[in-house]
């Protein structure tokens, strides 16, 4: 799934290729699961649908719960060495992905991303998005999608912010769209209840005039 890239979801079978070839040629592989990680598409990790590993995976968000900025960087210890040798010399920022934030204590993420009721949860969320989706014609939608516990909506125009958040605003929710897309990642927790009422904010059912948001 890329993420401001245009969340746009891609076949497993692009991560087996990427890691023949890096394999072949003798090449890095990173994976950015920042946003994809702790369950987010279906899998602990995403890396997972294609059933690869990579040699660095670049973690962070699910892994406080959202309650502080953290990142991590993971990697065999051979390569934990060399990338912390390339932070002391010459273009030492070329491989550092995000904020470092540096902890007293230890960091415990609790909830259902640490728990066997996780993937449940995720499967919950998502069949939540597809129940609430809707696609009228003539509305200016062109593509729905949903991945895990990940719902996108995306238009064939810019998106109005302004009204796409007043829209969202008086159904109790707090979107936050870019370019042509309107998208949700609920945090595990959210109910059932509160899966419709975020449906209802992409797709606010008052006045046809203000209709430029729908699923």
């Amino acid at each position: 799934m890329q993420g401001a890239g245009g969340m746009r979801f891609h076949s497993p079978a692009y991560l087996r290729v990427l890691r023949e070839v890096c394999d072949e040629h003798d090449v890095l592989l990173v994976f950015d699961e920042i946003a994809t990680g702790f369950g987010r598409t279906g899998q602990l990790f995403a890396a997972g649908h294609a059933g690869v590993s990579p040699d660095v995976m670049c973690v962070g968000k699910a892994l406080t719960g959202g309650y502080l900025t953290l990142r991590r960087r993971c990697a065999p210890r051979g390569w934990r060495r060399h990338l912390e040798r390339r932070r002391a010399g010459p273009g030492a920022r070329t491989d550092v992905h995000g904020q470092p934030a540096r902890l007293g204590g230890r960091l415990r993420v609790r909830g259902p991303a640490a728990g066997p009721g996780l993937e449940l949860e995720v499967k919950r969320i998502g069949a939540g998005l597809r129940r609430g989706r809707r696609r009228p014609p003539g509305t200016g939608v062109r593509d729905v999608r949903v991945l895990g516990a990940i719902g996108v909506v995306q238009l064939d125009h810019e998106v109005d912010m302004g009204a796409a958040t007043r829209a969202a605003v008086r159904e109790g929710v707090w979107l936050r769209p870019f370019r042509d897309l309107v998208y949700t990642m609920p945090p595990y927790v959210t109910g059932d209840d509160d899966v419709a009422r975020i449906c209802r904010a992409v797709a606010p059912r008052r006045r046809r005039a203000e209709m430029t948001i729908l699923w």
